[in-house]
């Protein structure tokens, strides 16, 4: 930084050991006494300004509110506070123009606590720097009034120091939006990571009570909303940021990144919940079809049976994947994954529903697509619980472990296509290129290897129980 005035026969660099006709050639006594005596002008004219400093500031103040409008508020909101501030600031400038060296310090210090503190409270950069070149323009217009009053033949004095005195403004225009602008950033970052810390307590189910107020108002959501939390993973970031933005299209989401996995709550439409549930669900859309999410194929537990048992290492069905508009930023084949919750209703059930996403999205086939949990609630059952799932397949459909691999797998591709086909053999077996007789023979088989029988209800619920978790498993 430069000081308000310096001299400017010092700003020449001299010899190392100058001889002195050298210097006296050098030396250009004319110039040096007009810088001498146009400092000695400016000075008599700023203690003048310095010992009327308040009517000064008075001035600049009636100057900042006629002419910068963002400033009229802050003025009439706290008037004395505001005017302390300019006093003190006139203070400094005007003393730096009598002590360079002396008042540098304050001064610089006295102009960054006025661009932070006006960062803080909201006011306009531009109107600040506005705020402070008027200062400048009102300080100058005095040195040369006083001037002018006193001696006017020594105004043109001032000419040689004006560039001084405008540096001395630049500079502290410069430093002063320099501490608005650190000062900025530092409240954007305080702000972001106040924001990301609510949004991952609501996610993560830790969120009080008395913070949901405040979490409604930072993340633009009702407190008494409908919700689904979306999780996202895998793939390119261009294809994740895609997927993000067409489920975003047209509602309301804020989302939350995360090391592996982002998070969107989604608002649904029609967020508002009656006081009776059932005709709250009766009056909302399904949380997946409000977000355009299907499942390519026969829809419910069906599809998911005949996905599972088709083949010994499938999973859930490849084809499940997002419709409508997303299903352009979810391609097929790419590795972008995405699992919808079930609908919950309010801002502080949204933990259930982050945690539900996560179940759609382990259900998510490797190779990309989305899951919509309410259209595999069987599969998220077994999900949820691994162990029993295990369990559930070893007493089902153990006994086949003794055939071998290629029978065991027919025989699991045939019930899980029959079941598909809902319990049709003349359907089963044009999907499977095979007579009815043949599908009909199969099943009789798989009753008579494990002791359960295909026509009883508690054994069929098992059987497409333990297929699903089979197919989990092996995905």
């Amino acid at each position: 930084m430069h000081h308000a005035l310096r001299s400017r026969t010092a700003s020449r660099p001299a010899p190392a050991t100058p001889s002195a006709p050298a210097l006296r050639r050098r030396t250009r006594p004319g110039r040096s006494l007009i810088d001498a005596d146009a400092l000695r002008v400016l000075h008599r004219a700023a203690r003048v300004l310095l010992a009327d400093l308040p009517d000064l500031t008075d001035r600049l103040l009636a100057a900042i509110q006629e002419q910068e409008p963002a400033y009229r508020a802050t003025v009439t909101s706290d008037r004395e506070a505001t005017w302390q501030e300019v006093h003190r600031s006139l203070r400094h400038s005007v003393s730096s123009l009598l002590d360079p060296r002396g008042s540098r310090d304050a001064a610089h210090r006295c102009s960054w606590k006025i661009g932070a503190t006006r960062a803080e409270q909201g006011l306009p950069l531009d109107a600040l720097l506005h705020a402070f070149r008027l200062g400048g323009s009102l300080v100058w217009q005095g040195l040369i009034e006083e001037t002018s009053r006193t001696a006017p033949e020594d105004v043109r004095l001032l000419v040689h120091v004006a560039s001084d005195v405008w540096n001395f403004v630049d500079e502290h225009c410069s430093l002063v939006a320099d501490a608005y602008r650190q000062t900025e950033r530092q409240l954007a970052w305080r702000r972001e990571n106040r924001l990301r810390l609510l949004a991952g307590a609501l996610l993560d189910g830790a969120c009080r009570i008395a913070d949901l107020p405040e979490t409604s108002h930072a993340l633009d959501l009702p407190e008494e909303g409908r919700y689904v939390v979306v999780a996202v993973a895998g793939g390119h970031p261009s294809e994740t940021a895609a997927a993000r933005a067409a489920l975003a299209r047209g509602r309301r989401v804020y989302w939350h990144a995360g090391a592996e996995v982002d998070y969107g709550i989604v608002l649904l439409a029609g967020h508002a919940i009656a006081a009776d549930p059932a005709a709250a669900g009766a009056a909302v859309p399904d949380a997946a079809g409000d977000l355009d999410v299907a499942a390519e194929g026969p829809a419910g537990t069906a599809g998911a049976h005949e996905a599972c048992g088709r083949d010994a290492a499938a999973g859930p069905r490849a084809g499940h994947g997002l419709t409508g508009p997303a299903s352009a930023a979810m391609p097929p084949g790419g590795a972008t994954r995405a699992g919808v919750s079930t609908a919950v209703s309010g801002l502080a059930a949204v933990g259930d529903a982050r945690r539900l996403a996560d179940v759609a999205l382990r259900m998510c086939p490797g190779t990309g697509g989305a899951v919509r949990l309410t259209d595999h609630l069987p599969a998220a059952l077994v999900l949820s619980s691994p162990d029993l799932g295990a369990a559930l397949v070893q007493r089902v459909l153990g006994p086949l472990g003794a055939l071998e691999p290629a029978d065991e797998a027919l025989l699991l591709d045939t019930l899980a296509t029959w079941l598909a086909c809902d319990g049709s053999a003349q359907r089963a077996g044009e999907r499977l290129y095979c007579h009815r007789n043949t599908v009909l023979n199969r099943l009789r088989r798989y009753e008579q290897l494990t002791g359960r029988s295909l026509s009883r209800p508690a054994d069929l619920v098992e059987v497409s129980l333990a297929l699903t978790a089979r197919g989990l498993r092996t995905h």
